[in-house]
């Protein structure tokens, strides 16, 4: 499994020899350290703790400096880990970089979406718009959703206005168009959840042609 953490920062378009566009998402790297091997003797299962994202030592509480100070590595800001069973590759301290992975090849983003606050069904669920018509009184409105007489309620999980965005979104199989390991980013066609300078995860695609 190859698994990295990375910031988005934005999209961009570019260009290819036959003078074709392709928008692009780009997102910054940084080489991801090794901070813990996780065994089934010891825990149960197999993944490798990688951290990543500077941050200053008085933002990093007592327990988390045990931890990096345990594995020998400087303080991160992020830390995440991902399943595999060649635990025995990797060693505490080693540096993870863009370049495990390559060109064509496709991935899966991991982030939370950009939070929209309240929003109505329309622009919620893609609801339709009510008439416009003089005496309506449902334009942008859900209509009757009750069941009558009987039973007499609304039932549960309706698609209603609420909280929209703020979740945690994965796109599946992005393809790799370029890869920058001397400013260490990636760029894969189409777009990825999140706002600029967000936390998101890159992962080998589960879904591989």
């Amino acid at each position: 499994m190859k698994y990295l953490i990375g910031r988005k920062i934005g999209m961009t378009q570019i260009f290819d020899e036959k003078g074709i566009v392709t928008p692009v998402s780009v997102i910054e790297v940084e080489p991801n350290i090794v901070t813990q091997k996780k065994t089934p003797e010891n825990d149960g299962y197999s993944a490798i703790q990688i951290s990543a994202g500077a941050v200053k030592e008085n933002k990093v509480n007592k327990p988390t400096k045990g931890h990096f100070d345990k594995a020998g590595v400087s303080y991160k800001k992020y830390l995440s880990e991902f399943l595999t069973d060649d635990v025995d590759s990797y060693n505490l301290g080693d540096e993870i970089k863009v370049d495990i992975f390559e060109v064509g090849e496709h991935v899966d983003v991991i982030g939370t979406s950009k939070g929209k606050g309240t929003a109505g069904i329309i622009k919620r669920h893609g609801f339709g718009r009510g008439r416009e018509t003089h005496g309506s009184k449902f334009h942008r409105m859900p209509g009757g959703m009750g069941a009558a007489s009987y039973p007499g309620k609304v039932f549960k999980n309706h698609r209603m206005a609420g909280k929209m965005g703020n979740e945690r979104v994965t796109v599946q199989n992005l393809e790799i168009v370029r890869i920058d390991a001397s400013k260490n980013l990636i760029l894969v066609k189409g777009a990825i959840p999140g706002n600029k300078k967000s936390k998101v995860f890159v992962k080998e695609t589960v879904k591989k042609a």
